[in-house]
């Protein structure tokens, strides 16, 4: 009786050993480029980080959905996973929808623990990935006389704009562009023709754009027609477009270190100027909301989701 005891602590202390397996949490895309570069990101993790079972899945839009990612791992014998939100910055997804769609998955997995990350976040490894993005249209020579204008998302979550407030400035920070202005392509102002013309008032006769975004897809496509439209309608300026950050090794670091900052560290979401603890103008009654998961199409429930007053159009 005795050894069965000692060998089923041996098995408890073998799994408390093993590193919790990745779950990389994406927004999910109606354009399969999008998806594709996603899937070329989770290709990196895994070659990277060959002892670490790792799977990316989707809130929406794409498939694979979460719960299918939880399935596998727990067919393969994962009992602890740490989730990282692949969302440049915080807004209502990474507060929200995905620790609300984790509890969900504990609770159909009560075997299982999960642990959550960071969003990627302001850092210098993605400045330093914008940086080379805008060098390859802008010779060094060109720097001194080029705004950058830098495209976010745009959210309804003040925190996350004002992010792109941040990254903007301090990408100004020790480089030789005169003017780094920011602009939103949906949800909140100024939009990308408005931040263009803000350029060209301050005297920009070149303005190299650059979306921040992680991947390709409708917004991203639609952040280069208007670019395009705008370059068309301005003869006087000339507008080059950098791109996006997409699959690349620094990015594949990145969630490496919001992996493990989940699995031992303490995490900090910022709360300062979160619309949830924070009565900020306009956005009061979000204080102390409930979160609510995010039903993906391909998911039970999902026809619960409809009343979840988010949506992308």
């Amino acid at each position: 009786m005795r050894n069965t005891v000692s060998i089923q602590s041996k098995n408890e202390a073998a799994e408390n050993d093993t590193a919790p397996a990745l779950l990389v949490v994406g927004h999910g895309t109606r354009d399969p480029r999008g998806v594709k570069e996603f899937h070329e990101l989770m290709q990196l993790l895994r070659e990277r980080n060959p002892s670490l079972p790792v799977e990316g899945g989707f809130i929406e839009l794409s498939r694979p959905p979460i719960s299918e990612c939880v399935d596998r791992f727990a067919e393969a014998g994962s009992r602890r996973v740490a989730a990282v939100p692949l969302m440049l910055l915080a807004a209502g997804h990474a507060k929200d929808d995905i620790p609300a769609t984790l509890v969900r998955e504990g609770t159909s997995h009560p075997e299982m623990s999960f642990q959550y990350g960071r969003a990627l976040g302001i850092r210098p490894e993605l400045l330093e990935l914008m940086d080379e993005r805008i060098s390859a249209v802008v010779s060094e020579e060109e720097k001194a006389e080029t705004a950058v204008l830098v495209v976010g998302r745009g959210s309804s979550d003040p925190d996350a704009n004002s992010d792109i407030s941040k990254l903007t400035r301090l990408f100004y920070e020790g480089r030789p562009y005169p003017i780094v202005e920011s602009a939103y392509v949906s949800m909140t102002p100024p939009n990308l023709a408005a931040g263009l013309d803000r350029c060209r008032r301050l005297g920009a006769k070149r303005v190299v754009v650059f979306s921040y975004f992680l991947f390709t897809g409708v917004l991203e496509e639609r952040i280069r027609e208007q670019a395009k439209t705008f370059a068309g309608d301005n003869p006087e300026i000339e507008v080059r477009y950098a791109g996006y950050f997409g699959p690349h090794e620094k990015v594949a670091e990145l969630l490496i270190e919001r992996y493990e900052e989940a699995v031992e560290g303490d995490i900090r979401m910022n709360c300062d100027v979160c619309v949830h603890r924070v009565a900020l103008p306009g956005f009061e009654e979000k204080v102390g909301a409930p979160a609510t998961p995010h039903y993906h199409p391909d998911e039970d429930g999902h026809e619960h989701g409809h009343d979840h007053g988010h949506h992308h159009h």
